[in-house]
């Protein structure tokens, strides 16, 4: 979509748009049909134990019910970012959550005079926030003086340009994720039987480095769209200027918050527990989390770039050699042969953010993203 913009190919970009949202709503609604029948095994799978089966079941069938057009708004969104219009995924998503927060009030514990249902309730907080952000998202497409427009009467037979654009670039994501996903699991599983007060202590840090992940993805999305748009113009030298100039403006962000993790570091956990040992433990951890915020951020910043430019295959490829291999096994080595416990899992995630940020960075640095045709 990036391509198309930098292009000025309004044309393409719209066959792009109704490619993108028949392939979604096709995809998605085979997968509710497929999550709302094997919703138990699923569920067994992830991990749900007898007692919490039912609610489990019950929370993921209803999600199925409204997946399609979770998936819709979010492609939209997708689209909208590609053009250059953020504004619209920021504010579909504030709705989304304000809705979601509003009716879990209500129907959780059935205030105002709504009905108690409580984890029903939630499921179906959560599917009204994702179905509003979905029509307000398709709204966007609905004036004729914006660049996305979404006119029905336009042809929507498949383009078999646009779907090898999508599919290019789609595919390499989706092995991406699955690495990605996998290797979460796994290094999840390795923290968690190290035992309670230790996986609740992980889980505190992660809300915390999550802050420093917002403002470097928030980054990353704005200059995949800019070097998408850049690459579509024939500038790739605009789009290394995109990357040196993003890179500064997350330095100089990490860095504050790095400092700021430092000397606040008891207080911000004490925000999460008022337990004397995780307010230690996880005091030690910030220090790791610290150094981990000025990696990370350099690390999406090329990331971004990659994958604006329509590097998602190489992408792919670091995701799995520092995701799925070395996070997960340097976690274990560190956790248990080694004897480091927790602080050991947090140093396999600072290496894994390093491998990140060496590998893309050296892609950068090649120029062999410049050079490829989406």
């Amino acid at each position: 979509m990036a391509r198309r913009r930098g292009q000025e190919n309004r044309e393409g970009a719209q066959k792009c748009l109704r490619s993108a949202l028949m392939i979604s709503a096709c995809l998605s609604l085979v997968l509710s049909m497929i999550g709302y029948t094997f919703a138990e095994p699923i569920m067994a799978f992830s991990g749900a134990q007898a007692d919490s089966m039912e609610y489990a079941v019950e929370y993921f069938r209803i999600i199925m019910i409204g997946f399609m057009p979770m998936c819709v708004g979010l492609t939209v969104n997708a689209a909208q970012r590609g053009v250059g219009n953020t504004r619209i995924a920021m504010t579909t998503n504030l709705t989304s959550n304000f809705i979601n927060l509003i009716f879990n009030y209500l129907l959780i514990q059935g205030n105002l005079g709504f009905p108690r249902l409580e984890v029903k309730g939630a499921a179906i907080a959560t599917i009204l926030g994702s179905t509003v952000a979905c029509l307000l998202s398709i709204r966007s497409l609905l004036p004729h003086d914006t660049y996305l427009h979404l006119n029905l009467r336009s042809g929507w037979k498949p383009d078999k340009e646009s779907l090898r654009s999508i599919w290019g670039i789609s595919y390499s994501a989706l092995i991406e994720q699955v690495f990605m996903r996998i290797g979460f699991f796994t290094y999840v599983k390795i923290v968690a039987n190290l035992g309670t007060m230790a996986f609740a202590t992980h889980q505190i840090c992660m809300n915390i480095i999550n802050l420093s992940f917002a403002f470097g993805d928030g980054f990353s999305i704005a200059i995949a769209s800019l070097v998408g748009q850049s690459m579509g113009a024939k500038r790739p030298d605009m789009a290394k200027l995109y990357v040196k100039v993003n890179k500064v403006l997350l330095y100089g962000i990490s860095g504050a918050l790095a400092i700021f993790f430092v000397v606040f570091r008891y207080q911000l956990v004490g925000l999460f527990t008022n337990e004397p040992q995780i307010i230690r433990q996880a005091g030690q951890l910030m220090l790791i989390i610290a150094a981990t915020t000025v990696i990370q951020t350099s690390a999406l910043s090329y990331t971004g770039c990659l994958r604006g430019a329509g590097d998602a295959k190489y992408i792919a490829v670091t995701a799995f050699i520092s995701i799925a291999i070395i996070r997960p096994i340097s976690a274990w080595l560190l956790c248990y042969p080694v004897g480091l416990g927790l602080v050991g899992a947090w140093f396999s995630l600072f290496i894994d953010q390093c491998m990140r940020c060496l590998l893309n960075g050296m892609r950068f640095r090649t120029g062999k993203w410049a050079r490829i045709e989406v």
